[in-house]
């Protein structure tokens, strides 16, 4: 067997006036987000402690003065952040409202911090928070979107250290843990509101502030800057503040237009029930649309989770359906990814669904996160980002590793490669499917960081399940913003 090695070049981002750059960060700095609210405003709410509230306030100034950049070693990877004056990366304003800046009482916090039983203090301190911003909900002076502001100790109490968002992946049969998940439960819960949230950790906001080990690697925290902080945030919220996407993956020319469809899967919360969660980024302009699937199996040997043939043909028909209401026609071409391997009958019935509505080019691809294949480069330096091996119609694909933009490689561990597999009902290469997948791990509006791993199809469907949960089926919300 021949085993080809390319390294794809790092994938170029779309901006305002089609700009391009593979930066995120110099891409807005320098041309704008791809949608421009020129002249807008986002308004913003805040509920937290009163030093949280406070600290959000002190960071918003500070933010638009400006934070410098770790520019000693390697400047392309801890770039300064410009400030919010005119021209500003996002082309409009930030403002907080004062009176939609909600403390939660402190006799409050105290009482979810003393509650021996998590699943209780979980469920406490989400019912404190959806008081506030119901209440602000119900102002007059009602904000584009809202940052809940944990302090410390909340998050010591809430944040279940055995809790992993990589925990609930398919080889572990979605399975997570049975402790209840703050974060999931509060974005269900506030579904229903007429702006989105955004969780923000004190550690974000007050630079002196230290967030305890075991919570932090709990949850694979790492720390920043704060001018990489700011750029992170301040795109998560001009992201659900204004509805507008700040960049998309650049097009390539002649491109089919094309539906890409993420499915994942989660248990019931105190169940044993599996089911399925589909993302799909199917606009042009990459917004997301979210539905959530019926129940799904799991093999008896292994832990593969899939769904049934007529179960995937239905899933598919609402994906279709729903494109076609947006655009008033159908793909051309449809790309479902999936972290556990197609079954036949699986597979039957997505194809089934695209040859109703006539879906000329069909990629049905697994995309493997764990696989004992790796590749080694000379020296002690890790493989490149981009690194790709042509196995025998299946494809290893480093999308972390060295980046020679940054000067280095911004990962602790060693990078490890996703592994393509392609269905042998597939329309691509396993080459173009690489390249493909590379570039849509750099859409990702929660980052501004050039070594994602993960594509925006598979990553969304993940968040969505960890939150859809929690949800029961009438109240699904169809915007990927709410998620994440």
């Amino acid at each position: 067997m021949r085993f080809e090695t390319t390294i794809f070049d790092e994938p170029h981002l779309e901006f305002g006036d089609k700009h391009h750059h593979p930066d995120p960060r110099l891409g807005l700095y320098e041309a704008g987000p791809l949608q421009t609210p020129v002249g807008d405003a986002i308004r913003i709410a805040v509920v937290g402690s009163s030093k949280t509230i406070e600290d959000t306030r002190r960071y918003l100034d500070d933010a638009t003065a400006g934070f410098p950049g770790k520019t000693d070693k390697h400047p392309n990877m801890h770039p300064d952040f410009p400030g919010l004056g005119n021209q500003n990366p996002f082309r409009c304003k930030f403002e907080l409202i004062d009176s939609s800046a909600l403390p939660i009482p402190q006799a409050r916090l105290e009482a979810i911090l003393k509650e021996p039983r998590h699943d209780r203090a979980v469920e406490m301190a989400v019912d404190e928070v959806m008081l506030l911003l119901r209440a602000i909900d119900e102002g007059t002076d009602r904000p584009n979107v809202a940052i809940v502001a944990l302090p410390v100790a909340l998050i010591e109490r809430v944040v279940n250290a055995k809790y992993s968002e990589e925990g609930t992946t398919e080889h572990e049969d979605s399975g997570g843990t049975d402790a209840p998940n703050f974060r999931g439960m509060l974005k269900a819960r506030a579904m229903d509101l007429r702006f989105p949230i955004q969780i923000a950790w004190e550690d974000v906001l007050d630079d002196a502030v230290t967030i305890p080990q075991k919570v932090k690697e709990a949850t694979g925290r790492q720390i920043q800057d704060e001018a990489d902080r700011t750029w992170n945030l301040m795109t998560t919220l001009y992201y659900k503040g204004s509805g507008r996407i700040p960049w998309r993956r650049m097009p390539k020319e002649g491109e089919y237009t094309a539906c890409y469809i993420g499915i994942s899967f989660y248990r019931e919360v105190g169940g044993q029930q599996l089911f399925t969660s589909a993302a799909q980024m199917f606009d042009e302009r990459g917004r997301g649309f979210i539905l959530k699937g019926k129940r799904a199996r799991t093999e008896t040997r292994g832990r593969h989770p899939y769904m049934a043939e007529e179960d995937a043909r239905d899933l598919i028909r609402e994906v279709l359906a729903a494109y076609r209401a947006h655009h008033m026609n159908y793909p051309a071409r449809v790309i479902v990814l999936k972290t556990s391997r197609f079954r036949d009958e699986e597979a039957d019935g997505i194809l089934e669904a695209l040859g109703e509505v006539g879906t000329t080019l069909r990629d049905l691809v697994w995309v493997q996160e764990s696989t004992h294949i790796k590749v080694l480069r000379d020296g002690n330096y890790p493989v490149m980002r981009g690194t790709f091996v042509e196995m025998g119609g299946k494809g290893l694909l480093y999308t972390t590793g060295s980046i020679p933009y940054y000067g280095t490689y911004p990962g602790v561990y060693d990078p490890k490669p996703l592994l393509i597999c392609p269905h042998s009902r597939s329309d691509s290469t396993v080459r173009s499917l690489a390249e493909e997948v590379f570039s849509l791990t750099k859409v990702n509006w929660n980052s501004t960081q050039m070594n994602q791993k993960l594509p925006i199809p598979i990553r969304a469907a993940r968040s969505v399940g960890e939150v859809l949960k929690y949800i029961s089926d009438e109240r699904v919300n169809s915007d990927y913003g709410r998620y994440i």
